[in-house]
């Protein structure tokens, strides 16, 4: 099928609507700064209406290692027409969080291998290789509305496997995941919560710090509220009652959430 926009139109667009300043600012957010024009992502998705899906195109978008034309491959290719060997070509490629978050959201969770990825690419040594591991659960968890619990509750002894992980990059992706996880209903909620209870008894800072990160966000009074008011009070099991002023978490606790098959890694 003939393009609307050629792969080399797409790049001259690019560079014509680069910034030198954009540039310095995405760098002081810990954005790769190699081969980057300084695009704006509202600027790339009109950029990728413009051009409509294309699978050759986006091959050579990516082919061409500019930053911006890697994060519009992922939003002009057809998810049908990606392989496995793709995706894996394309994570091995990543140099940069928002590069990897974009494919991931944008591409690699509409593929019918994105639960076979998310599991391969925990188990992977490069930081942005494991990061799109936990970038791509939390955006299943995110967008997916209609997967059933079981999809995520298989995906939590990754995320205990892997939180002992520093790496800073790898460490907020497991967060992201736990994260979203426990805001899909109250019943995936307690699971998450329960995950993060148990991560407080691992001897690794990169644990406590998802664990203390999830707990005042999965435990808050305002996501609680939106669960108890999607799922019913039977959800509510950290929610404080009317009037009680007492931080969320801090009175009795209900029975911990049962969580089967999850071995921690590192605890005492």
């Amino acid at each position: 099928m003939t393009p609307k926009l050629t792969s080399g139109q797409i790049l001259d667009r690019l560079r014509a609507g680069g910034s030198p300043e954009a540039v310095a600012g995405m760098a002081r957010f810990g954005i790769a700064s190699t081969n980057t024009l300084g695009v704006s992502i509202p600027n790339l998705r009109g950029l990728a209406k413009e051009a409509g899906r294309n699978h050759r195109v986006a091959l050579e978008l990516w082919d061409s290692g500019i930053h911006e034309a890697r994060i519009l491959a992922s939003m002009v290719d057809d998810p049908k027409a990606v392989t496995e060997a793709q995706m894996d070509a394309w994570v091995a490629d990543f140099d940069s969080w928002d590069v990897c978050d974009q494919v991931c959201s944008n591409l690699f969770r509409f593929t019918p291998y994105a639960d076979k990825k998310c599991i391969e690419w925990s188990e992977a040594q490069k930081t942005f290789v494991k990061h799109a591991a936990f970038a791509l659960i939390a955006s299943l968890a995110a967008w997916d509305k209609s997967a059933p619990d079981g999809r995520f509750e298989a995906f939590l002894p990754l995320i205990i496997r892997e939180a002992a992980d520093d790496r800073n990059f790898v460490k907020k992706a497991v967060n992201w995941a736990l994260r979203q996880i426990g805001k899909r209903n109250a019943a995936l909620n307690r699971s998450a919560v329960a995950v993060a209870e148990q991560l407080l008894a691992m001897d690794s800072k990169a644990a406590r710090w998802i664990f203390a990160d999830t707990l005042r966000e999965l435990k808050s009074p305002a996501l609680q509220g939106r669960l108890n008011n999607r799922d019913g009070r039977r959800g509510a099991l950290y929610a404080p009652a009317r009037g009680d002023r007492r931080r969320p978490g801090s009175g009795p606790r209900p029975p911990p959430a049962t969580i089967t098959g999850l071995k921690l890694v590192g605890t005492r």
